[in-house]
Protein backbone atom coordinates (compact mmCIF):
# COMPACT_ATOMS: atom_id res chain seq x y z
CA UNK A 1 0.00 0.00 0.00
CA UNK A 2 2.77 2.46 0.97
CA UNK A 3 4.18 1.40 -2.42
CA UNK A 4 1.52 2.25 -4.47
CA UNK A 5 0.65 5.77 -2.79
CA UNK A 6 4.52 6.82 -3.46
CA UNK A 7 4.16 5.62 -7.16
CA UNK A 8 0.84 7.39 -7.01
CA UNK A 9 2.55 10.60 -5.84
CA UNK A 10 5.96 10.72 -8.19
CA UNK A 11 3.65 10.46 -10.90
CA UNK A 12 1.78 13.35 -9.90
CA UNK A 13 5.24 15.22 -9.49
CA UNK A 14 6.28 14.39 -12.53
CA UNK A 15 3.16 15.15 -14.30
CA UNK A 16 3.58 18.79 -12.65
CA UNK A 17 6.68 18.99 -13.53
CA UNK A 18 6.18 18.02 -17.36
CA UNK A 19 2.93 20.92 -17.04
CA UNK A 20 5.12 23.81 -15.51
CA UNK A 21 9.02 23.09 -16.00
CA UNK A 22 9.93 26.91 -15.20
CA UNK A 23 7.92 26.34 -12.12
CA UNK A 24 10.39 23.54 -11.41
CA UNK A 25 13.06 24.67 -12.23
CA UNK A 26 12.90 28.14 -10.41
CA UNK A 27 12.59 25.76 -7.20
CA UNK A 28 15.28 23.94 -7.80
CA UNK A 29 17.30 26.99 -8.76
CA UNK A 30 16.63 28.85 -5.30
CA UNK A 31 17.36 25.57 -3.61
CA UNK A 32 20.44 24.99 -5.28
CA UNK A 33 21.61 28.99 -4.60
CA UNK A 34 20.92 28.39 -1.09
CA UNK A 35 22.65 25.28 -0.67
CA UNK A 36 25.96 27.07 -2.15
CA UNK A 37 25.50 29.97 -0.07
CA UNK A 38 25.36 28.17 2.94
CA UNK A 39 28.49 25.82 1.94
CA UNK A 40 30.25 29.32 1.65
CA UNK A 41 29.94 29.76 5.00
CA UNK A 42 31.36 26.45 6.48
CA UNK A 43 35.46 25.97 6.85
CA UNK A 44 37.23 23.75 8.86
CA UNK A 45 37.75 24.01 12.96
CA UNK A 46 40.42 27.05 13.29
CA UNK A 47 39.93 28.64 10.15
CA UNK A 48 38.60 31.88 9.06
CA UNK A 49 36.79 32.16 5.77
CA UNK A 50 37.93 34.06 3.12
CA UNK A 51 37.09 38.03 3.03
CA UNK A 52 35.14 37.60 -0.22
CA UNK A 53 31.98 37.14 0.77
CA UNK A 54 30.07 39.68 -1.78
CA UNK A 55 32.23 37.93 -4.91
CA UNK A 56 31.54 34.46 -4.31
CA UNK A 57 28.01 35.49 -3.64
CA UNK A 58 28.01 37.10 -7.51
CA UNK A 59 30.09 34.11 -8.58
CA UNK A 60 27.63 31.65 -7.19
CA UNK A 61 24.51 33.69 -8.37
CA UNK A 62 25.35 33.40 -11.98
CA UNK A 63 26.32 29.73 -11.97
CA UNK A 64 22.50 29.20 -10.49
CA UNK A 65 20.55 31.43 -12.76
CA UNK A 66 22.95 29.88 -15.61
CA UNK A 67 21.22 26.43 -14.75
CA UNK A 68 18.40 27.91 -15.84
CA UNK A 69 19.14 27.07 -19.30
CA UNK A 70 20.25 23.64 -18.79
CA UNK A 71 17.17 22.09 -20.63
CA UNK A 72 18.07 23.63 -23.75
CA UNK A 73 21.45 24.76 -23.50
CA UNK A 74 23.16 21.99 -20.62
CA UNK A 75 27.02 22.47 -22.50
CA UNK A 76 26.66 26.13 -21.89
CA UNK A 77 25.08 26.02 -18.51
CA UNK A 78 27.55 23.46 -16.93
CA UNK A 79 30.86 25.85 -18.47
CA UNK A 80 29.31 28.63 -16.88
CA UNK A 81 28.66 27.03 -13.62
CA UNK A 82 31.83 25.22 -13.61
CA UNK A 83 33.83 28.71 -14.41
CA UNK A 84 31.93 29.89 -11.29
CA UNK A 85 32.67 27.23 -8.96
CA UNK A 86 36.35 27.02 -9.74
CA UNK A 87 36.98 30.41 -9.11
CA UNK A 88 34.97 30.13 -5.69
CA UNK A 89 37.18 27.16 -4.85
CA UNK A 90 40.57 28.85 -5.70
CA UNK A 91 39.56 31.81 -4.03
CA UNK A 92 40.04 29.61 -0.54
CA UNK A 93 36.09 28.58 0.23
CA UNK A 94 36.26 25.20 1.65
CA UNK A 95 35.04 22.57 -0.83
CA UNK A 96 31.97 20.55 -0.10
CA UNK A 97 28.98 19.00 -1.50
CA UNK A 98 26.93 22.10 -0.29
CA UNK A 99 29.33 24.38 -2.04
CA UNK A 100 29.49 21.80 -4.63
CA UNK A 101 25.67 21.82 -4.88
CA UNK A 102 25.87 23.70 -8.56
CA UNK A 103 28.53 22.25 -10.39
CA UNK A 104 26.95 18.66 -9.24
CA UNK A 105 23.44 19.63 -10.97
CA UNK A 106 25.14 20.55 -14.19
CA UNK A 107 27.04 17.87 -14.37
CA UNK A 108 23.86 15.51 -13.76
CA UNK A 109 21.90 17.56 -16.43
CA UNK A 110 24.50 17.20 -18.62
CA UNK A 111 24.84 13.79 -18.05
CA UNK A 112 20.88 12.43 -18.25
CA UNK A 113 20.54 15.02 -21.52
CA UNK A 114 23.28 14.93 -23.72
CA UNK A 115 25.24 10.85 -25.15
CA UNK A 116 28.46 9.49 -23.59
CA UNK A 117 30.70 11.44 -25.51
CA UNK A 118 29.52 14.99 -25.20
CA UNK A 119 29.57 14.14 -21.13
CA UNK A 120 33.16 12.21 -21.44
CA UNK A 121 34.25 15.83 -23.19
CA UNK A 122 33.08 18.44 -20.89
CA UNK A 123 32.29 16.20 -17.57
CA UNK A 124 35.89 14.90 -17.61
CA UNK A 125 37.59 18.42 -17.90
CA UNK A 126 35.28 19.94 -15.35
CA UNK A 127 35.92 16.98 -12.54
CA UNK A 128 39.94 17.81 -13.14
CA UNK A 129 39.48 21.49 -12.60
CA UNK A 130 37.85 21.41 -9.89
CA UNK A 131 40.44 18.95 -8.79
CA UNK A 132 43.31 21.64 -9.17
CA UNK A 133 40.99 24.04 -7.71
CA UNK A 134 40.87 22.10 -4.60
CA UNK A 135 44.36 20.97 -4.65
CA UNK A 136 45.67 24.51 -4.82
CA UNK A 137 43.40 25.95 -2.84
CA UNK A 138 44.71 27.52 0.81
CA UNK A 139 41.35 26.40 2.89
CA UNK A 140 43.00 22.69 3.09
CA UNK A 141 46.94 23.46 3.00
CA UNK A 142 46.90 21.00 6.90
CA UNK A 143 44.97 18.14 4.94
CA UNK A 144 46.88 15.69 2.43
CA UNK A 145 46.82 16.03 -0.94
CA UNK A 146 45.20 12.82 -1.74
CA UNK A 147 42.15 13.74 0.76
CA UNK A 148 41.75 17.25 -1.21
CA UNK A 149 41.22 15.35 -4.47
CA UNK A 150 39.58 12.64 -3.68
CA UNK A 151 36.93 14.51 -1.91
CA UNK A 152 36.11 16.47 -5.26
CA UNK A 153 36.04 13.54 -7.47
CA UNK A 154 33.80 11.04 -5.83
CA UNK A 155 31.11 13.87 -5.16
CA UNK A 156 31.40 14.74 -8.69
CA UNK A 157 31.44 12.09 -10.44
CA UNK A 158 28.46 10.73 -8.63
CA UNK A 159 26.15 13.17 -10.84
CA UNK A 160 27.53 12.02 -13.81
CA UNK A 161 26.78 8.51 -13.06
CA UNK A 162 23.33 9.12 -11.84
CA UNK A 163 22.49 11.35 -15.13
CA UNK A 164 23.47 8.59 -17.03
CA UNK A 165 21.03 5.65 -15.28
CA UNK A 166 18.71 8.19 -15.22
CA UNK A 167 18.82 8.50 -18.77
CA UNK A 168 19.29 4.50 -19.56
CA UNK A 169 16.15 4.61 -17.61
CA UNK A 170 14.33 6.90 -19.56
CA UNK A 171 15.22 4.74 -22.78
CA UNK A 172 14.35 1.87 -20.65
CA UNK A 173 10.65 3.22 -20.39
CA UNK A 174 10.38 4.53 -24.00
CA UNK A 175 11.23 0.80 -25.17
CA UNK A 176 8.60 -0.66 -22.72
CA UNK A 177 5.92 1.97 -23.81
CA UNK A 178 6.90 1.48 -27.79
CA UNK A 179 6.78 -2.61 -27.08
CA UNK A 180 3.44 -2.35 -25.41
CA UNK A 181 1.82 0.07 -28.04
CA UNK A 182 3.59 -2.84 -31.15
CA UNK A 183 2.07 -5.42 -28.63
CA UNK A 184 -1.37 -3.55 -28.60
CA UNK A 185 -1.29 -3.34 -32.66
CA UNK A 186 -0.48 -6.67 -33.06
CA UNK A 187 -3.54 -7.89 -31.05
CA UNK A 188 -5.94 -5.63 -32.76
CA UNK A 189 -4.79 -6.88 -35.77
CA UNK A 190 -4.50 -10.29 -35.03
CA UNK A 191 -8.00 -10.07 -33.97
CA UNK A 192 -8.92 -8.54 -37.42
CA UNK A 193 -7.15 -11.14 -39.01
CA UNK A 194 -8.97 -13.88 -37.12
CA UNK A 195 -12.27 -12.12 -37.84
CA UNK A 196 -11.71 -12.00 -41.56
CA UNK A 197 -10.39 -15.80 -41.64
CA UNK A 198 -14.13 -16.61 -39.61
CA UNK A 199 -15.43 -14.52 -41.52
CA UNK A 200 -14.65 -16.50 -45.03
CA UNK A 201 -14.64 -19.51 -43.35
CA UNK A 202 -18.87 -18.76 -42.34
CA UNK A 203 -19.47 -18.14 -45.97
CA UNK A 204 -17.52 -20.54 -47.43
CA UNK A 205 -19.49 -23.08 -45.40
CA UNK A 206 -22.97 -21.11 -46.23
CA UNK A 207 -22.32 -20.93 -50.11
CA UNK A 208 -21.40 -24.85 -50.04
CA UNK A 209 -24.35 -25.74 -47.89
CA UNK A 210 -26.82 -23.47 -49.77
CA UNK A 211 -25.54 -23.42 -53.82
CA UNK A 212 -25.62 -27.06 -53.13
CA UNK A 213 -29.14 -27.94 -52.13
CA UNK A 214 -30.39 -25.38 -54.11
CA UNK A 215 -28.85 -26.35 -57.64
CA UNK A 216 -30.10 -30.27 -56.29
CA UNK A 217 -33.51 -28.87 -55.63
CA UNK A 218 -33.85 -27.13 -58.68
CA UNK A 219 -32.92 -29.55 -60.94
CA UNK A 220 -34.89 -32.36 -59.30
CA UNK A 221 -37.93 -29.78 -59.85
CA UNK A 222 -36.98 -29.39 -63.22
CA UNK A 223 -36.74 -33.31 -63.58
CA UNK A 224 -39.87 -34.22 -61.89
CA UNK A 225 -42.12 -31.24 -63.87
CA UNK A 226 -40.22 -32.54 -67.03
CA UNK A 227 -41.55 -36.52 -66.07
CA UNK A 228 -44.84 -35.28 -64.66
CA UNK A 229 -47.02 -36.31 -67.57
CA UNK A 230 -45.00 -39.01 -69.65
CA UNK A 231 -43.61 -41.27 -66.25
CA UNK A 232 -46.00 -40.23 -62.81
CA UNK A 233 -44.29 -42.76 -61.09
CA UNK A 234 -40.75 -41.42 -61.55
CA UNK A 235 -42.07 -37.99 -61.02
CA UNK A 236 -43.44 -38.68 -57.76
CA UNK A 237 -40.10 -40.09 -57.01
CA UNK A 238 -38.05 -37.80 -57.46
CA UNK A 239 -40.33 -35.24 -55.27
CA UNK A 240 -39.93 -37.48 -52.76
CA UNK A 241 -36.08 -37.09 -53.24
CA UNK A 242 -36.80 -33.61 -53.35
CA UNK A 243 -38.14 -33.46 -49.85
CA UNK A 244 -34.80 -35.23 -48.57
CA UNK A 245 -32.93 -32.62 -50.18
CA UNK A 246 -34.80 -29.63 -48.55
CA UNK A 247 -34.81 -30.79 -45.46
CA UNK A 248 -30.49 -31.76 -45.75
CA UNK A 249 -30.70 -28.39 -46.62
CA UNK A 250 -32.42 -27.31 -43.88
CA UNK A 251 -30.47 -29.20 -40.99
CA UNK A 252 -26.61 -28.05 -42.37
CA UNK A 253 -27.83 -24.75 -42.70
CA UNK A 254 -29.03 -25.24 -39.40
CA UNK A 255 -26.02 -26.72 -38.22
CA UNK A 256 -23.70 -23.81 -39.62
CA UNK A 257 -25.58 -20.95 -37.90
CA UNK A 258 -26.09 -23.10 -34.50
CA UNK A 259 -22.53 -22.72 -34.12
CA UNK A 260 -22.41 -18.46 -34.77
CA UNK A 261 -25.14 -19.16 -31.50
CA UNK A 262 -22.39 -21.31 -29.74
CA UNK A 263 -20.89 -19.63 -26.31
CA UNK A 264 -17.18 -20.42 -25.57
CA UNK A 265 -18.16 -23.85 -23.64
CA UNK A 266 -15.48 -26.14 -25.07
CA UNK A 267 -18.23 -28.65 -23.65
CA UNK A 268 -21.06 -27.56 -25.86
CA UNK A 269 -21.27 -29.70 -28.47
CA UNK A 270 -22.51 -29.02 -32.06
CA UNK A 271 -26.05 -29.56 -33.54
CA UNK A 272 -24.57 -32.41 -35.65
CA UNK A 273 -21.29 -34.01 -36.60
CA UNK A 274 -19.20 -32.31 -39.30
CA UNK A 275 -19.85 -34.26 -42.75
CA UNK A 276 -17.20 -35.81 -44.55
CA UNK A 277 -16.72 -38.95 -47.31
CA UNK A 278 -18.84 -41.03 -45.24
CA UNK A 279 -21.65 -39.24 -46.33
CA UNK A 280 -20.47 -39.70 -50.34
CA UNK A 281 -23.44 -42.13 -50.95
CA UNK A 282 -25.60 -39.80 -49.94
CA UNK A 283 -24.29 -37.13 -52.37
CA UNK A 284 -24.47 -39.72 -55.07
CA UNK A 285 -27.80 -40.37 -54.64
CA UNK A 286 -29.09 -36.60 -54.46
CA UNK A 287 -27.21 -35.74 -57.68
CA UNK A 288 -28.76 -39.16 -59.38
CA UNK A 289 -32.03 -37.67 -58.42
CA UNK A 290 -31.47 -34.27 -60.25
CA UNK A 291 -30.66 -36.27 -62.92
CA UNK A 292 -26.34 -36.65 -63.27
CA UNK A 293 -25.23 -40.07 -62.42
CA UNK A 294 -22.00 -40.02 -60.48
CA UNK A 295 -19.74 -42.87 -60.01
CA UNK A 296 -17.11 -43.40 -57.69
CA UNK A 297 -13.77 -45.21 -57.48
CA UNK A 298 -10.83 -45.94 -54.94
CA UNK A 299 -7.70 -46.56 -55.43
CA UNK A 300 -5.46 -47.63 -52.64
CA UNK A 301 -5.62 -48.53 -48.76
CA UNK A 302 -8.57 -45.88 -47.77
CA UNK A 303 -7.25 -44.21 -44.67
CA UNK A 304 -8.64 -42.05 -41.48
CA UNK A 305 -8.39 -38.49 -42.36
CA UNK A 306 -8.81 -35.71 -39.67
CA UNK A 307 -11.99 -33.86 -39.33
CA UNK A 308 -10.68 -30.85 -40.90
CA UNK A 309 -9.33 -32.51 -44.08
CA UNK A 310 -12.56 -34.83 -44.31
CA UNK A 311 -14.58 -31.72 -44.42
CA UNK A 312 -12.71 -30.01 -46.56
CA UNK A 313 -12.60 -33.42 -49.00
CA UNK A 314 -16.25 -33.43 -49.10
CA UNK A 315 -17.10 -29.82 -49.62
CA UNK A 316 -14.84 -29.97 -52.19
CA UNK A 317 -16.64 -32.50 -53.96
CA UNK A 318 -19.84 -31.73 -52.87
CA UNK A 319 -19.23 -28.28 -54.76
CA UNK A 320 -17.35 -29.92 -57.87
CA UNK A 321 -20.72 -31.59 -58.13
CA UNK A 322 -22.63 -29.09 -57.69
CA UNK A 323 -21.81 -27.30 -60.66
CA UNK A 324 -21.67 -30.36 -62.70
CA UNK A 325 -25.29 -29.80 -61.97
CA UNK A 326 -25.65 -26.79 -62.20
CA UNK A 327 -23.76 -25.91 -65.68
CA UNK A 328 -22.90 -28.94 -67.85
CA UNK A 329 -25.10 -30.45 -70.72
CA UNK A 330 -24.02 -33.77 -69.66
CA UNK A 331 -25.83 -36.60 -67.46
CA UNK A 332 -23.06 -38.46 -65.82
CA UNK A 333 -19.98 -37.59 -64.01
CA UNK A 334 -17.26 -39.35 -61.82
CA UNK A 335 -15.58 -39.17 -58.84
CA UNK A 336 -11.97 -40.56 -58.36
CA UNK A 337 -10.53 -41.27 -54.81
CA UNK A 338 -6.81 -42.11 -54.60
CA UNK A 339 -4.85 -42.76 -51.31
CA UNK A 340 -0.80 -42.55 -52.14
CA UNK A 341 1.96 -42.30 -49.59
CA UNK A 342 0.17 -39.43 -47.07
CA UNK A 343 -1.91 -37.70 -49.38
CA UNK A 344 -5.32 -37.93 -50.76
CA UNK A 345 -6.05 -37.28 -54.80
CA UNK A 346 -9.50 -36.46 -55.88
CA UNK A 347 -10.47 -35.96 -59.53
CA UNK A 348 -14.10 -34.85 -60.35
CA UNK A 349 -14.66 -35.05 -64.19
CA UNK A 350 -17.38 -34.94 -66.80
CA UNK A 351 -17.55 -35.43 -70.33
CA UNK A 352 -19.02 -33.25 -72.97
CA UNK A 353 -19.11 -29.86 -73.84
CA UNK A 354 -16.75 -26.79 -72.48
CA UNK A 355 -19.21 -25.31 -69.88
CA UNK A 356 -19.57 -21.60 -70.77
CA UNK A 357 -18.19 -18.78 -69.46
CA UNK A 358 -19.44 -18.41 -65.68
CA UNK A 359 -19.74 -21.82 -65.52
CA UNK A 360 -17.90 -24.44 -64.24
CA UNK A 361 -15.21 -24.10 -66.04
CA UNK A 362 -15.08 -20.15 -65.94
CA UNK A 363 -12.32 -18.56 -64.56
CA UNK A 364 -11.80 -18.48 -60.35
CA UNK A 365 -12.41 -14.96 -60.26
CA UNK A 366 -15.99 -15.34 -62.20
CA UNK A 367 -17.35 -17.49 -59.24
CA UNK A 368 -16.95 -18.20 -55.47
CA UNK A 369 -17.21 -21.89 -56.10
CA UNK A 370 -13.85 -22.52 -57.74
CA UNK A 371 -12.18 -19.78 -55.37
CA UNK A 372 -13.91 -21.26 -52.12
CA UNK A 373 -12.77 -24.72 -53.41
CA UNK A 374 -8.99 -23.51 -53.69
CA UNK A 375 -9.21 -21.58 -50.81
CA UNK A 376 -10.64 -24.64 -48.82
CA UNK A 377 -7.41 -26.98 -50.10
CA UNK A 378 -5.11 -24.19 -49.37
CA UNK A 379 -6.16 -24.16 -45.90
CA UNK A 380 -4.69 -27.56 -45.12
CA UNK A 381 -1.79 -27.18 -47.05
CA UNK A 382 -3.45 -28.97 -50.79
CA UNK A 383 -3.44 -27.65 -53.93
CA UNK A 384 -6.26 -27.41 -56.47
CA UNK A 385 -6.47 -27.43 -60.41
CA UNK A 386 -9.76 -26.60 -61.99
CA UNK A 387 -10.20 -26.38 -65.89
CA UNK A 388 -11.23 -27.62 -69.35
CA UNK A 389 -10.37 -31.03 -70.41
CA UNK A 390 -8.53 -31.09 -73.65
CA UNK A 391 -10.79 -34.16 -75.00
CA UNK A 392 -13.72 -32.04 -73.47
CA UNK A 393 -15.86 -31.37 -70.31
CA UNK A 394 -14.74 -30.09 -67.20
CA UNK A 395 -12.48 -31.28 -64.08
CA UNK A 396 -11.60 -30.53 -60.72
CA UNK A 397 -8.07 -32.05 -59.16
CA UNK A 398 -7.36 -31.74 -55.40
CA UNK A 399 -4.44 -33.11 -53.93
CA UNK A 400 -5.06 -32.58 -49.93
CA UNK A 401 -3.05 -34.28 -46.58
CA UNK A 402 -4.08 -37.36 -44.42
CA UNK A 403 -3.07 -34.56 -41.67
CA UNK A 404 -3.47 -31.13 -42.36
CA UNK A 405 -0.67 -28.45 -42.15
CA UNK A 406 -0.98 -25.11 -40.64
CA UNK A 407 -3.79 -23.77 -39.71
CA UNK A 408 -5.76 -26.91 -40.79
CA UNK A 409 -8.58 -27.30 -38.37
CA UNK A 410 -9.43 -23.59 -39.48
CA UNK A 411 -11.74 -25.41 -42.18
CA UNK A 412 -13.84 -27.42 -39.50
CA UNK A 413 -17.17 -25.84 -38.90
Amino acid sequence: MTTHQERRYADRIEEFADRHPLVVDLVVVAALMGSATLGGQLTLPGAEPPDQDRTSAVLLGISCLALLKHRTHPRTALVVTAVCTVAVVAAGYLVTPLLLAPIMAALFWLSSHTDRRTTRAYGIPTVLALMLAAALSDSMDHISLLLRTIGPFFWLMLPLAAGKMTQLRRAYVRSMQARAEHAERTREEEARRRVTEERMRIARELHDVVAHHLALANAQAGTAAHLALASPEQSQKILTDLTGTTSSALRELKATLGLLRQNDDPDSASLEPSPGLVRLPELVSACASAGVTVTVTTEGEPRPLSPGVDLTAFRIVQEALTNVTKHATVESAHVRLAYSGARLSITVSNDGPTPAPGGAGAAPSQGFGVMGMRERAHSIGGELHAGPRPEGGFEVTTALPLQPHGAAEDATP
